[in-house]
């Protein structure tokens, strides 16, 4: 049995990211099987126990998750000039606030911006859920090599759609080379679209539709995982509560 580096293993165990593993490695905060770790680059055994002091799961517990309702002309990620980045929405006057809260209230404070990222994209001209995290295990389960969280969007889209071609949204379409997982393409009404995917590749709806002879004229995601838009309003954001899951 081979040795593995153990940020490696930290993030492949769901402890953390590599890069958050690195960093409590270098504060002494990792032991394995009962010895304290402080180099980095350190190599262990797969079977070997790995456990995070107080201090890493305490820092954990007060990582924040948000969930946004971006509207369109946001881009998700790190934007080219003159686009704006759908993280500038995430300011104390955005964030939704339930008339009648089950759980009490968190307050945005500025330390909540920091090393927040989208885990996952939504392109500029669609709208919906965007989840954007300080958390490295939640970025690892939406967007890591081996997710298979759900995606569910509403599109609307203009042409002519054959049973042939519906089977084909559903399974049997490729990108980029590579054959695209099953997914559940369902008609909502006349002009809308339901798409169920367990993947995420560049503007993948609308290539799809492209594929069958399908204009998309709106995209909206509405769940990822367990957890759904909701009454969420456009523009406005709120705390991934606790108990909440994806």
């Amino acid at each position: 049995m081979e040795k593995v580096r153990l940020s490696k293993l930290m993030s492949e165990q769901g402890l953390c990211s590599r890069r958050e593993a690195d960093r409590y490695i270098e504060l002494g905060w990792v032991f394995v099987d009962g010895e304290q770790i402080s180099e980095l680059g350190t190599k262990i055994y797969p079977t070997q126990k790995i456990k995070l002091n107080k201090a890493a799961q305490a820092q954990q517990t007060n990582l924040v998750t948000i969930l946004l309702n971006k509207p369109v002309g946001y881009v998700s990620g790190q934007p080219e000039p003159g686009y704006r980045p759908a993280i500038v929405l995430i300011k104390p006057e955005n964030q939704f606030i339930p008339k009648q809260p089950t759980q009490p209230i968190k307050r945005f404070q500025p330390s909540h911006l920091k090393n927040l990222a989208p885990a996952g994209r939504l392109d500029i001209d669609s709208q919906g859920l965007l989840v954007l995290t300080q958390d490295g295990r939640i970025a690892k389960q939406l967007i890591g090599e081996d997710s298979n969280i759900e995606k569910e969007y509403l599109v609307r889209v203009e042409g002519v759609l054959p049973r042939e071609k519906l089977a084909l949204l559903n399974h049997g379409l490729s990108l980029d080379g590579q054959p695209l997982k099953p997914a559940n393409v369902t008609w909502l009404n006349q002009d809308q679209l339901r798409f169920i995917l367990q993947e995420g590749k560049k503007r993948q709806i609308r290539r799809m539709c492209e594929l069958v002879n399908l204009k998309v004229t709106g995209l909206k995601r509405v769940r990822i995982g367990k957890v759904k838009l909701g009454n969420l309003p456009e523009g406005q954001w709120r705390y991934l509560e606790e108990g909440e899951r994806f």
